[in-house]
């Protein structure tokens, strides 16, 4: 999606503070106890409130309304009777869709108690995502995102998956420019355009670089295994840098 009305600019920011506000309530209501199913009831039901529905049942037909994925599995987690125990890190990933237009975001939270390593990874799983976001403008090449990822987490002693990307998003769940890596990727020779919308969203990890594929037809797994977060904002290409569409309340 390139945003190129003031219409387009309100409908976006009206569905990424929705997944943002989704977003959050789910993550206070995580607990040791809890089902990912009870999670995903509770995701739907705000989703449903706001008049927004749930983008992967839309766009894939996945069975949830939301990803929940827990421990090794690193994306595109089956909400179901799993239990949530203490000490589990669990990644939440929202996407919806309201009045035509889509918006997605993620993230990981450590349920304690926990450890300083994985204090540390969450912590800097989200500056990673952020470093990348500060590499969105219009007309800067789309490669510099990847490349400062990449840079953070060599100097801090993580690795990447590197078959999960980013990508466009706005009229649909995935949408032009298609993917984009957010390793460094020499092959990469695209810019962000003016309006231009896409995700930023990292997987920072204590040693995987691959997510392979689970015993079902959706989870993903870090390979090799290691603990794996995922920070995701929908954000913005504008003259000015980056404007990010979801951030909650």
């Amino acid at each position: 999606m390139t945003v190129s009305s003031e219409e387009e600019l309100r409908k976006l920011q009206e569905i990424g503070k929705i997944v943002a506000n989704t977003l959050q309530s789910v993550a206070d209501i995580l607990e040791p106890g809890i089902t990912t199913a009870e999670l995903d009831d509770y995701a739907r039901a705000l989703l449903e409130r706001e008049g927004a529905r749930s983008a992967p049942e839309l766009t894939y037909d996945f069975p949830g309304a939301t990803c929940i994925s827990v421990n090794e599995e690193i994306a595109h987690g089956i909400p179901g009777p799993r239990r949530i125990d203490a000490g589990d890190l669990v990644n939440i990933d929202i996407s919806a869709e309201k009045n035509g237009v889509f918006a997605d975001t993620g993230a990981s939270f450590a349920v304690p108690p926990v450890s300083p390593t994985i204090a540390r990874l969450c912590r800097d799983g989200r500056r990673a995502m952020w470093t990348g976001l500060r590499e969105v403008s219009a007309n800067r090449a789309i490669a510099g995102i990847g490349n400062a990822i990449g840079k953070f987490a060599n100097r801090n002693g993580y690795t990447l998956v590197k078959n999960l990307a980013s990508h466009g998003v706005g009229n649909s769940l995935h949408d032009e420019p298609g993917e984009i890596a957010t390793w460094p990727d020499k092959r990469e020779k695209r810019h962000l355009t003016e309006g231009l919308v896409i995700t930023v969203e990292p997987f920072l990890s204590l040693g995987a670089t691959w997510a392979d594929q689970g015993n079902d037809d959706w989870t993903l797994l870090s390979a090799p295994r290691a603990l794996t977060v995922q920070y995701e904002h929908t954000v913005i290409a504008t003259r000015t840098g980056p404007l990010v569409v979801t951030l909650p309340n």
